[in-house]
């Protein structure tokens, strides 16, 4: 597995080594060993969530708040993504900073976001199939969301602003200085 830390160094990018013949493929989608090298401490997961999305559909920018923070580990199936992390660590050096990276079934790479930042992706394909495994369970009650287009985080999401297709929770997502977000 090929490892890089994004300009967020807390955001890693993983590759997985792909064995591929006339047959077709054989990859290791996660092992929890490797995995915890790579991040360089242990991560346990609790619950794997899979979407599917249409051209333009921007899901984002989501965070949960304590107790109920979640570490992400995303990945494309079917399609292609721009995925995008935002700091939301009020004490951090890099707080409002953003990292993107485009996760599709070609490439095959995944994305960790840990806890403390806010996570989200727009679709650039016709459809995508997105999957992701977190650290804590869904809790409605923590569940937060930061306008997917705050100007003073000035996200390049590599889509025409008119073509996103945004649910009615993230169209009503908090500019990152009003939001209820991380000390």
């Amino acid at each position: 597995m090929k490892v890089r830390r994004l300009a967020i160094p807390e955001i890693v990018e993983l590759e997985p080594q792909v064995f591929g013949d006339g047959r077709g493929f054989f990859l290791e989608s996660f092992n929890q060993r490797r995995f915890d090298e790579a991040i360089g401490e242990p991560v346990r997961f609790v619950q794997d969530n899979h979407s599917r999305s249409q051209f333009g559909v921007l899901r984002g920018l989501h965070f949960q708040r304590p107790p109920y923070v979640q570490g992400k580990l995303v990945r494309v199936v079917a399609g292609e993504v721009l995925d995008v992390a935002v700091d939301i660590r009020r004490s951090s050096p890099t707080f409002g900073a953003w990292v993107s990276a485009v996760l599709s079934a070609e490439n095959r790479r995944q994305l960790w976001v840990p806890p403390g930042f806010a996570h989200g992706f727009v679709t650039l394909s016709q459809t995508a199939e997105f999957l992701y495994k977190v650290t804590d369970y869904y809790n409605p009650e923590s569940e937060r969301s930061i306008l997917w287009n705050d100007p003073e985080i000035n996200i390049d999401w590599k889509v025409d602003p008119a073509a996103v297709k945004l649910s009615a929770r993230d169209a009503a997502g908090l500019a990152l200085r009003s939001a209820e977000i991380f000390d």
